[in-house]
């Protein structure tokens, strides 16, 4: 919902609901807990739950700075239990910035190891908590690259390779840890798009997606050809939203 309601037009959470079912879509993701009662109005789930940090944006601090933590682990746990209660599938998580302090331009950096190091420790105490109310954490891989837009990229992201994702998410070792495979974001840093999908097919929790450059449509003005990897997520046995 957050890009329609960043719109020229500023959509309502009922107007995006009212579109969706008009289009025969399943789900509205990524909105407030408060919103559920208007998605269940409209016959719509939703995909995958958001994590309220406000004002932070969510993907700024996360499990990679034990800091952050306390903060963190509560507002993941509060959305596990509000999906849980919904009926949602998933809640969304994110490393966070490899700096120590986001706000601070002088802050120093925590290494890639340090930082995958803490995630799994981090994810570890709260993971126990999904598996017991049947809901996915799905860790989002971001691009690191596109500064052009603070919602087309995110440079200062520590996870933002799938590489480094995936082994964040083997070493938790947790069916209820899963990858939220953003064909955008991962077609940015990575590539290798349908080999990836296949690669990784029993790690994936949720896909996102958009046309590269720009974040856009899926139309003939992106590089992204999206039928066979449609194909490859209906190949390797993919059933999510």
């Amino acid at each position: 919902h957050w890009c329609f309601e960043a719109s020229a037009e500023k959509w309502t959470v009922e107007r995006t609901c009212q579109a969706a079912r008009d289009l025969g879509c399943l789900s509205v993701e990524l909105v407030a807990p408060e919103h559920f009662p208007t998605l269940k109005k409209y016959g719509l789930t939703c995909a995958i739950g958001q994590i309220d940090l406000n004002p932070d944006p969510p993907f700024v601090k996360g499990f990679n700075n034990p800091d952050h933590w306390p903060r963190v682990i509560k507002a993941t746990t509060d959305a596990i239990d509000a999906a849980a209660v919904f009926g949602a599938p998933n809640v969304i998580c994110f490393t966070g910035f490899s700096a120590k302090d986001p706000g601070n331009p002088k802050s120093s950096h925590i290494s890639r190891e340090k930082g995958a190091k803490n995630c799994v420790e981090g994810f570890k105490k709260v993971v126990g908590h999904a598996e017991k109310k049947g809901v996915t954490l799905c860790l989002e891989m971001l691009n690191s690259r596109e500064d052009s837009h603070p919602m087309k990229g995110h440079p200062g992201y520590q996870g933002d390779h799938t590489d480094y994702c995936i082994d964040i998410i083997k070493r938790v070792g947790s069916p209820r840890l899963k990858l939220l495979f953003d064909i955008y974001h991962v077609q940015i840093m990575d590539g290798d798009l349908i080999k990836r999908i296949r690669q990784f097919k029993d790690y994936l929790g949720h896909v996102h997606t958009a046309g590269n450059p720009g974040r856009g449509e899926l139309d003939d003005k992106q590089e992204i050809s999206f039928p066979p990897i449609m194909q490859a997520l209906l190949e390797v046995g993919y059933t999510g939203y």
